[in-house]
């Protein structure tokens, strides 16, 4: 007589190969939405860094009562006492950085590519970004603070700005926000 065979029937391995076949896909296919979404990080924080170099661009120029070519520059604590107040929008076709916050748009509340170099997304000093895909724009918003008024009027820029740089990139904004305030008389 004959002792019992071990091993696997034909219709076990077929079985077996299902259901390893079954499970290999499942993982492949989390594996391809996990790496298609891993350049959303990448994108969003390049985005990031973009609206910061910008914010810090607008940040870092003076707000002053008066146009720093004015001869009452370094003594005027209004804009009434400036020969040459300081209103939105440039002086003079200057180029980037500006000398004052509010020569980079030219009216409050209205969003405008201050960061543009002939439609292409640039750095302070012109020169085009070696960045595809993304856009910034930036709006000057007059606001109060604290107990600082805004007095923003129609030709008055005021006395606080909130600075708004949105930057787009695959449907999506990323925006941030930062607040300068005058100060007087104009100091380098």
């Amino acid at each position: 007589m004959q002792g019992r065979q071990r091993g696997v029937t034909l219709v076990e391995l077929v079985l077996f190969i299902v259901v390893v076949s079954v499970a290999v896909a499942g993982i492949l296919q989390v594996l391809q939405s996990s790496t298609a979404a891993s350049a959303d990080p990448l994108r969003r924080k390049q985005a990031l860094m973009i609206a910061e170099a910008l914010l810090e661009e607008v940040q870092l120029a003076q707000y002053t009562f008066c146009d720093p070519a004015s001869p009452d520059a370094s003594t005027a604590t209004s804009t009434a006492a400036c020969t040459i107040p300081e209103r939105f929008g440039q002086e003079s076709a200057g180029s980037r950085p500006y000398d004052n916050v509010n020569d980079y748009a030219a009216a409050a509340n209205t969003p405008i590519a201050a960061f543009n170099a002939g439609g292409v997304l640039a750095d302070a000093n012109g020169v085009p970004m070696a960045v595809n895909g993304y856009s910034a724009s930036l709006t000057l918003i007059p606001e109060s603070l604290g107990d600082i008024a805004s007095n923003a009027g129609a030709v008055d820029v005021g006395e606080v700005l909130r600075i708004s740089v949105t930057v787009s990139y695959d449907n999506q904004k990323l925006v941030l926000d930062g607040y300068r305030t005058r100060y007087a008389p104009n100091t380098p």
